[in-house]
């Protein structure tokens, strides 16, 4: 996903710009972290101390440079409104928050107010499309059956959370006024593979896995059916 955001950012600014970066729902701030080494100043938001608190500890041990780019604020992702005045980021990232939200419609306003003219949206959501695929493997037919006529599912965390489809979130974010531009599929074929174990300890291997998701997450038919959908808005785009 990292590889498909940095293909999006590249091709709407010029190389060594230095953007506006807001995170909101940044975890532990692995994507956070990473575009302030690239030198954007990056604000993330979190509402979970405990991921708010790791990220800070992540960013203490980063060079002075790297600390004074970053900055983390504990808040709900549904009060940006709050923190900050509308058209204040380039990039605004919501990665991994949506299926936790049972109704994202006030969330993706909020998230679209955030961006400057000809800001970018990046959204990472579980592909309600493709709910059949993981029990379908795994061989629950039940499971698979079910999933079809659903957009209810239990993550790994054994928490009952939703999925997206392509369809309504493309409708919803022509409604905010940020046009999806791109979608990419992510874990295509990785997703029954547990986290302990998915990315091989050959670095050549290791590399061949990315290329081959990569190739997958962007090519028909094969990202339509991935676990998770990265979608890309634009503000202000036709």
């Amino acid at each position: 996903m990292a590889r498909q955001l940095d293909e999006q950012i590249a091709g709407r600014y010029p190389v060594g710009q230095r953007l506006r970066v807001l995170d909101v729902g940044m975890g532990q701030g692995t994507q956070a972290l990473r575009l302030a080494r690239l030198g954007h100043q990056v604000t993330g938001l979190e509402q979970d101390a405990t991921m708010a608190a790791a990220a800070r500890e992540a960013l203490s041990g980063e060079p002075e440079g790297i600390r004074e780019r970053m900055r983390i604020i504990e808040g709900d992702g549904r009060d940006t409104g709050v923190h900050f005045l509308p058209g204040s980021f380039d990039v605004v990232l919501c990665h991994g928050v949506l299926m936790y939200v049972e109704e994202p419609d006030a969330l993706l306003a909020g998230l679209g107010r955030m961006l400057a003219p000809g800001g970018l949206l990046s959204l990472l959501v579980r592909n309600a499309d493709a709910l059949a695929m993981r029990p379908g493997l795994s061989g629950d037919w039940a499971g698979a059956l079910a999933a079809f006529d659903t957009v209810a599912y239990t993550n790994r965390l054994g928490l009952d959370v939703r999925a997206d489809r392509l369809s309504t979130l493309t409708d919803a974010l022509a409604g905010i006024g940020a046009p999806l531009q791109a979608w990419y599929g992510v874990r295509v074929f990785t997703d029954t593979v547990s986290d302990s174990t998915g990315v091989p300890d050959d670095p050549a291997k290791a590399e061949a896995l990315l290329a081959v998701e990569e190739r997958a997450g962007r090519t028909d038919p094969y990202r339509a059916v991935a676990a998770l959908l990265h979608l890309c808005g634009v503000r202000g785009a036709l």
